[in-house]
């Protein structure tokens, strides 16, 4: 076994000391033991193998390594060892990743140098599972060290005998390669190393190749390398020549090398769609042929190239409004427009290839579903110019005797709704509604009245509300078409969670219609069977009580001011519910997970009916009449150890402080702790983060109530932004907090002043000059915002206080965070309207201090004259307060 033993300086006296004492040549047993089906010994070896691991790492991860490249150890021995092994270099949480990599980092040359000796030495293993084990393996220890500029050598060696390999080890080589692409960025290797990687790869694809599962490697690792390949594909010979191998895979006798070169072709579309003229007629043919023939996993990826140019052109034209400007990176080739013709109708026929059971797996996939989805992106694609292509295949097979034609037409014309405008649409559905309504009570096949109450909602969705001009809804169908969704609420749960998501856009589209709208004389009944559904034997399935519960919280929240006292009747109803989810009894795992499930879903349901009686002063007068049992509830409810429910429970109790004011200090002994809780619930972060949005609320409900809680959640609060184990996403909330805290206590803020300003200062510095991915734009900028929006705060809290001189020393540090993010040219309209409040704020607390600092700013007046010619006009009523404020402060 050369290469690959523990090196006895390793055998340390620690080590010595282990419970089992595990010896290099007892780890077999052990990793055994770890798989054992009785429960004690799996549990003494997984103890074992934890203190190894703790008390001597360089021995333990040797032994797992020299466990793995021994071909005389059993074969699930030698799996398990290399997972372990992977799993001490990479960890999903972003923290703990850190950590192993330090980890590895710190490990002693010769040990890290013996352990990737034994892992390549197993890419020539004669067994595959200990083979594929070691390339993960190697892939992960590069992710770490190429970084760093070490193991320089390992793409060398990996390439270097790869033409004399047997065909085995030449596969495990090319899908080590093809993981490593998938680990390492690109800029990590040079153009060089990504050529010979190229090479090797593309020629493993060859139809030359006469091993599948080598050509089925390379296939896999081309869809990783395609990252890499930028300059390859930017030239026209080495990009015909790829293109000319994965096009040639497409037709390959084996399946998974089918579908693999498809994979491929699929993401070549999204990272080189703009190099695609000169191929796309060959991939239609190409495409077309494995969508009417192939298999299906191959079929469903050749639908997916299709979509996945729909997004691309999608984008183009929305971020640039179909013209090519020289703003634009890539030009719109039209592609989809150009297929249109061949492709409609390719894509009808897929939705004749249902599966009779397609319904019953929620998260199933298939031709006809995929199919449907492509047609819906071709829609918002081209716009008016489906509907021509479409309408004569529904007209031929909406009345058919064959339920899949029926069904088939259905899907066709919900599919094609969003993009056409309504004035090329409406005419359509006023000819279909009918028909619709009367199929989904009518029609003998549940499928075709799933499909039917989906394309209802989907017409109800883009087609009516305030914004569609000629309605579809009138005076005349209202009654039937709310009758047709009542009934079809109690069909079988898949029909009838779509009928509940057909009334939720019903309900939607009345939002804004004034003191009367023409749900209303409905909106008991309506209440009333949703209720009905809820507490229905078959409610689990299908999300049905979700939808149910999703739906009645949009009826109540686009109800008008008529229906107040019936929204008010409700509140005791679910109290109740809730109530009744509270009561001590044994529950299953299974059945409390169910249990917390309709607690999330109640409490959701009350903050949507706080929210709506608090926002008027009658109904918020007589619902406070609830308020002490409601919040005697959510405490019960925080009791209960299940972070969904924490969020749902925390986000109403947010909307019953807005609703209560001042008034809501009277629940804070009893809640300060599950606040505290939430703040410190790192590991569910989402909930840390409502956490965070709630501790404003509250400030803006109490103001200075809330100072005796303020050490407590200031504390916090810091402690949170200044770890690394929470998730980035809950720091901008936490700076918008400080700005309310400091807004709700005033100049009671000065003892926590020095310590948020220099959080926020160490949190500006990082947000510029971040250049990225539109990813890490997008939090950038919300980062910025939560900043600002701190900033802002601190400074009308302070405002007319004797102690504003405190902020004089921050503003010049200020007004350079606003400089650098104006200078970026990369902050969206929500930041721009915060950044020139904040610029205002600056002003109008310090006066004569801000004015000549603001004068002597590089781009204050420029920042200023852009946002006040912006055509939105929240950021130009910005712009005109803050020059106000600016001229003042000069003037002093």
């Amino acid at each position: 076994m050369s290469n690959c033993y523990v090196d006895p300086k390793y055998l340390s006296v620690p080590y010595q000391l282990l419970s089992m004492n595990i010896r290099a040549m007892e780890v077999t047993q052990v990793l055994l033991n770890a798989q054992s089906i009785d429960g004690a010994v799996r549990k003494n070896a997984e103890e074992s193998l934890k203190q190894f691991q703790e008390q001597n790492l360089p021995a333990f991860l040797l032994s797992l390594s020299g466990e793995l490249a021994n071909e005389e150890k059993p074969v699930e021995t030698r799996k398990l060892a290399g997972l372990i092994l992977k799993n001490a270099l990479d960890a999903k949480e972003q923290h703990r990743k850190y950590e192993l990599v330090q980890r590895w980092l710190s490990l002693d040359a010769n040990a890290k140098s013996q352990i990737k000796a034994c892992v390549l030495k197993t890419l020539s293993s004669a067994v595959a599972d200990a083979r594929s084990t070691a390339s993960q393996v190697i892939a992960k220890v590069a992710g770490i060290e190429l970084p760093q500029k070490q193991w320089p050598e390992l793409i060398g060696s990996l390439l270097s005998n790869i033409h004399q390999l047997r065909a085995h080890a030449k596969q495990a080589t090319l899908e080590t390669l093809g993981y490593l692409c998938e680990e390492v960025s690109p800029d990590i290797i040079d153009q060089d190393q990504v050529n010979k990687i190229l090479t090797a790869v593309v020629q493993g694809m060859s139809a030359s190749e006469g091993n599948t599962d080598v050509r089925l490697a390379a296939t896999r690792a081309l869809y990783n390398a395609l990252g890499f390949a930028q300059a390859n594909f930017s030239n026209d010979m080495e990009r015909d020549y790829i293109m000319r191998v994965v096009c040639e895979a497409t037709l390959s006798p084996e399946v998974r090398i089918r579908q693999a070169a498809f994979e491929c072709l699929v993401s070549i579309s999204s990272t080189y769609y703009e190099k695609l003229a000169p191929y796309i007629q060959d991939i239609f043919s190409i495409t077309a042929k494995a969508v009417r023939e192939d298999e299906e996993p191959v079929s469903l990826q050749a639908i997916e190239f299709w979509s996945s140019i729909c997004d691309e052109e999608i984008d183009i034209l929305e971020d640039y409004g179909g013209e090519f400007t020289g703003d634009s990176d890539i030009p719109c080739f039209y592609f989809i427009k150009q297929a249109l013709p061949a492709l409609v109708p390719m894509l009808l026929e897929t939705l004749l290839k249902q599966e009779e059971d397609q319904d019953q797996d929620e998260g199933a996939w298939n031709i006809a579903m995929a199919g449907g989805t492509c047609l819906g992106l071709v829609a918002r694609t081209v716009g008016d110019d489906i509907v021509p292509l479409v309408v004569p295949f529904i007209e031929e097979n909406i009345t058919k005797p064959d339920w899949r034609q029926r069904e088939a037409a259905t899907y066709a014309f919900g599919s094609i709704l969003e993009g056409p405008s309504p004035e090329k649409l409406i005419p359509l559905v006023n000819v279909a509604l009918n028909f619709m309504l009367s199929a989904l009570t009518k029609d003998p096949n549940s499928h075709v009245k799933d499909t039917t109450a989906w394309t209802v909602g989907r017409i109800f969705e883009f087609l009516h509300g305030s914004a569609v001009d000629s309605p579809i809804i009138t005076q005349a169908n209202c009654q039937q078409i709310v009758t047709v969704l009542l009934q079809s609420m109690k069909d079988t749960p898949n029909v009838a969670e779509k009928a509940c998501g057909a009334l939720y856009f019903l309900a939607q589209g009345y939002e804004d219609v004034g003191p009367s709208s023409p749900l209303t004389p409905f909106f008991q009944e309506i209440v009333q069977s949703l209720l009905t559904v809820t507490h229905r034997e078959d409610a689990g399935e299908s999300r049905l009580r979700t939808a149910a519960y999703e739906t009645l919280n949009e009826v109540v929240r686009c109800s008008t001011d008529e229906t107040a006292p019936l929204v008010l009747q409700l509140v005791p109803v679910i109290m109740m519910e809730l109530h009744n989810t509270l009561e001590g009894q044994k529950l299953s795992s299974d059945e409390r997970e169910k249990q917390s499930e309709l607690q999330g879903l109640l409490c959701g349901c009350l903050q949507v009916i706080i929210q709506k009686l608090g926002s008027s002063e009658p109904t918020k007068y007589v619902f406070m009449q609830y308020a002490d049992q409601i919040m005697g509830l959510f405490l019960r409810v925080f009791a209960c150890r299940s972070s969904t429910v924490h969020e749902e429970a925390m986000l109403a109790i947010g909307a019953l402080a807005y609703a209560t004011g001042p008034d809501f200090a009277k629940y804070m002994p009893d809640f300060y702790r599950y606040l505290e809780m939430g703040l410190q619930n790192f590991e569910e972060y989402q909930v840390c983060a409502v956490t965070v949005g709630v501790v404003g609320d509250i400030s803006r409900a109490l103001e200075e109530k809330i100072v005796p809680y303020c050490d407590g959640i200031m504390t916090q609060l810091l402690k949170n932004l200044s770890s690394n184990q929470l998730h980035r996403s809950v720091k901008p909330p936490i700076f918008s907090c400080f700005g309310d805290i400091a807004l709700a206590v005033g100049e009671y803020f000065e003892k926590y002043l020095m310590w948020a300003m220099s959080a926020l200062q160490r949190a500006a510095e990082l947000s510029t000059h971040t250049a990225g991915d539109d990813e890490l734009t997008e939090y950038t900028n919300s980062l910025r915002n939560g900043i600002l929006e701190a900033y802002s705060g601190i400074f009308q809290g302070f405002k007319n206080s004797p102690k504003t001189q405190l902020l004089i020393p921050y503003a010049p540090h200020i007004l350079q965070f606003l400089d650098g993010i104006y200078m970026e040219k990369d902050m969206d309209d929500v930041v721009m309207k915060t950044a020139i409040g904040v610029l205002g704020d600056l002003a109008d607390t310090l006066g004569s201090h801000a004015g000549s600092l603001i004068q002597q700013s590089r781009s204050s007046k420029d920042f200023l004259n852009e946002c006040l010619s912006s055509e939105d006009h929240m950021i130009k009523e910005s712009a005109e307060w803050a020059k106000l404020a600016i001229s003042r402060a000069i003037s002093v």
